[in-house]
């Protein structure tokens, strides 16, 4: 079978595994009878797990020369610890498996999107046509699960989180080994790495931007709620905004030019904050679902370019720890500062002016993007 089928294979499956942790998460915890600031403080202390959980495994890929071996232990100990998350109630137990699956589970996301770049360029295939399999696993999966929690209990989920994990697995497990760099991972490199201000200014440029975006994937489904909207809803809300994803990177050969990725990243960030202006107008739950059809016009072009420009500027051998701060910074810096942040917002000022805030740091993006396109244009 060829890599590329398992590979897409197992996209649906791990970006399903997401779409149960990430949006539900707080769902999950708001259901259990924990407070706003309560699930912001689990959220963002998941953050910090993960900020030091993604350049520790990604450092250890880069090392050994091993993406899937290292991918299959932590499939396998994701699952473990995501059944028992979603089968406790008690605050301490919540707090330690959800940080467990955060130290297992979120490395996994810089490592696929590494495996799926590097796969796409060996077989001359656009890196959108695999990602495409995790936007419609997330999509797939977040209906379900919506559905599920409303009709079967919150801790329904659990059983799908270890079904999915088991079956990721096996799809790794039948996956060959992608051939690795040869040169050398040292220090110096590293170093030398650290020392591009045209990447540097980059990952500012990334840090900036994802705050906001993950403010509104943490606290998304509880203003969903907080509008009287269910749990189905919110499943239906994250269906919708990951299926506007799809035809983007399945489209991705066609609108992603290389030299280009500053502007559409700048572009992408601008329909991030017409995203967040908009949701802080509607005052119902349905029509703020429906907001989220913006999605298609923001994460999926955002991520696909900067994977595209990290790795141009990235030395091939530090391209999986590349892919990791990258992660890192957009999944884990940022959900620290977001949730933290975001928790106290929404708690203090309410969903309106939690809106109108991530809005505006989203237009700071927006600007900070204009000027390094200028500066690149310059150079």
């Amino acid at each position: 079978m060829k890599v590329q089928v398992l590979l897409k294979g197992y996209n649906f499956l791990f970006f399903g595994l997401l779409a149960i942790f990430i949006p539900f998460l707080p769902v999950y915890l708001g259901e259990q009878g924990l407070s706003v600031s309560e699930i912001g403080l689990i959220v963002g202390t998941g953050g910090v797990v993960t900020l030091i959980a993604q350049p520790f495994w990604g450092f250890i890929s880069d090392k050994t020369k091993t993406i899937r071996k290292v991918m299959l232990l932590l499939v396998c100990l994701t699952s473990v610890f995501g059944y028992f998350l979603f089968n406790v109630n008690s605050f301490v137990m919540l707090v330690i498996f959800a940080l467990l699956v955060y130290f297992f589970l979120m490395p996994l996301d810089p490592l696929t999107e590494s495996l799926n770049f590097t796969v796409s360029e060996m077989a001359r295939v656009s890196y959108g046509s695999i990602r495409t399999y995790g936007a419609l696993g997330f999509a797939v999966l977040s209906l379900i699960v919506g559905f599920a929690m409303d009709y079967f209990g919150m801790s329904s989920v659990s059983i799908l989180f270890v079904l999915l994990g088991l079956i990721s697995f096996g799809v790794i497990w039948f996956m060959p080994e992608v051939q690795a760099s040869s040169k050398p991972v040292t220090m110096a490199g590293f170093k030398q790495v650290l020392n591009n201000k045209e990447m540097l200014l980059f990952l500012a440029l990334v840090f900036i931007c994802s705050i906001p975006a993950r403010m509104n994937d943490t606290f998304l489904g509880i203003h969903i709620r907080a509008l009287g909207g269910d749990t189905s809803l919110v499943g239906i809300t994250f269906f919708l905004s990951a299926t506007s994803e799809i035809v983007i990177f399945a489209l991705s050969f066609w609108w992603l030019r290389k030299g280009k990725e500053l502007e559409i990243i700048t572009i992408a960030t601008f329909f991030y904050f017409v995203r967040f202006i908009a949701s802080a107008f509607v005052t119902s739950p349905i029509a703020l679902a429906l907001v989220q059809l913006l999605q298609m016009l923001t994460f999926p072009i955002f991520y696909t370019a900067a994977i595209q420009y990290l790795y141009q500027i990235m030395p091939k051998e530090w391209r999986a720890t590349g892919q990791t701060v990258l992660a890192l910074l957009f999944f884990g810096l940022s959900s620290i500062i977001a949730s933290y942040a975001g928790g106290y917002i929404y708690k203090e000022l309410g969903g309106q002016t939690f809106y109108f805030i991530i809005s505006i740091m989203s237009f700071i993006g927006v600007l900070f993007g204009i000027i390094l396109t200028i500066r690149k244009r310059r150079i």
